[in-house]
C-alpha cells in the first residue's frame, strides 16, 4: 500500500478543518487561507509567468568543489535569494551520458526561480551509467540537506530529482531506490531498465518525438506505461524534439516540470490547471497523466 506522506496528512487536516468551519458558519465562510499548502511559494500562477525566462524569485548561485563531497562530483547551486516565505523544497539534477551540468544548466536558475533549491551536479565520470547517477543524486540531497551552505533555506522532507538521457534514467534510479522523494522529472530517458513498477514518487516523464538515442517507444512510453497510475504520473511528448532537446532553453519543458514540481513538492494545487487535462499545442505532440491527480 502506498505510504501517505506527512505533508499529504497536513493537507487533509487543513482541509478537514476548513469542512468544518464551513458546516459551522455556513456558504462561503472558510477563507482560501484555510485550504492553501503550508508549502506554497510565491503568487498564483499564470501560464505566462511559466512561460517566461525567469520565475518570482531572485536568484543566487554558489559552486560546489568535487573535492568538498563525496558520491558524486560537485556542481553548481542555485536557490531564491529571501527566505521570507519560508524554507524550499530541493530539487537535484544530473547531465546526461559524456555531458556536463553545463549542456542542461539553464535549468537551475529557471526551477530555483519558482521558489526551489536547485543542485545541478557533475558525475563522478562523464560515463557513468543510470544506477550509478540514481546514487549520485541522492548523494547530492544528503549533501545539500546535511552539509551544504545552503541547508538552513531547504525543507529537507519535500525533495526531488531529475536528470537527461542517462541522468533522467537516474532519476527513475534513485525515486526506486528512495520512495520518500516528492517527485521526479526525467527528461528524454534512457535505460536499459524498462519496468518501473514499484515506483511511487509522481514522476513526470518528457521526450522527444524525434528521439534516436532513446526512442520514446522503447524507453519514455514503457518507463511511463509500467509506473502505477497510483504513483501519479504524466508523459509529456514534444513534437519533432531531438534527445537533445534539454541541452538548450525549452518552455514547455519548464512550463511543465515547474508546475509538477510545485504540485508534488509543494503541494500546490494552484498548478493543477497547467497539469489537467494539459497543455493543448503544436509543440506538444502527445501527453498521458493521471488525472484527476
Amino acid at each position: 500500500m502506498q505510504r501517505t506522506p506527512a505533508r499529504t496528512r497536513t493537507r487533509r487536516l487543513l482541509l478537514a478543518a476548513a469542512a468544518a468551519v464551513a458546516l459551522i458558519a455556513g456558504p462561503g465562510a472558510v477563507p482560501a487561507s484555510a485550504a492553501a499548502s503550508p508549502y506554497e511559494r510565491g503568487p498564483a500562477p499564470t501560464l505566462a509567468a511559466l512561460q517566461a525566462s525567469r520565475g518570482p524569485f531572485a536568484v543566487s548561485q554558489t559552486s560546489v568543489s568535487r573535492l568538498a563531497v563525496t558520491g558524486f562530483g560537485g556542481g553548481e547551486i542555485y536557490y531564491p535569494t529571501s527566505t521570507s516565505e519560508g524554507t524550499f523544497g530541493a530539487i537535484a539534477v544530473s547531465p546526461g551520458y559524456t555531458a556536463l551540468w553545463s549542456s542542461i544548466s539553464w535549468l537551475g536558475p529557471r526551477l530555483a526561480s519558482h521558489g526551489f533549491v536547485v543542485i545541478g551536479i557533475e558525475t563522478l565520470t562523464t560515463l557513468d551509467q543510470p544506477d550509478s547517477r540514481g546514487d549520485q543524486l541522492l548523494a547530492a540531497l544528503d549533501y545539500l540537506t546535511r552539509s551544504s551552505s545552503v541547508r538552513s533555506r531547504i525543507d529537507a522532507s519535500r525533495l526531488a530529482v531529475a536528470g537527461h538521457s542517462m541522468g533522467g534514467g537516474g532519476s527513475l534510479e534513485a525515486a526506486s531506490d528512495r520512495p520518500s522523494l516528492q517527485a521526479a522529472v526525467p527528461l528524454a530517458p534512457w535505460n536499459l531498465d524498462k519496468s518501473w513498477t514499484e515506483l511511487t514518487v509522481p514522476t513526470l516523464i518528457v521526450g522527444g518525438e524525434a528521439d534516436t538515442v532513446a526512442p520514446v517507444a522503447s524507453h519514455s512510453i514503457p518507463f511511463y506505461t509500467s509506473i502505477p497510475a497510483s504513483a501519479e504520473k504524466a508523459y509529456l511528448e514534444l513534437n519533432n524534439a531531438s534527445h537533445f532537446f534539454p541541452q538548450s532553453v525549452d518552455t514547455w519543458t519548464a512550463v511543465q516540470a515547474v508546475s509538477w514540481l510545485k504540485r508534488f513538492v509543494d503541494d500546490d494545487t494552484r498548478y493543477d490547471q497547467f497539469l489537467c487535462p494539459g497543455p493543448s499545442n503544436l509543440s506538444i505532440s502527445d501527453y498521458r497523466t493521471t488525472c484527476p491527480l
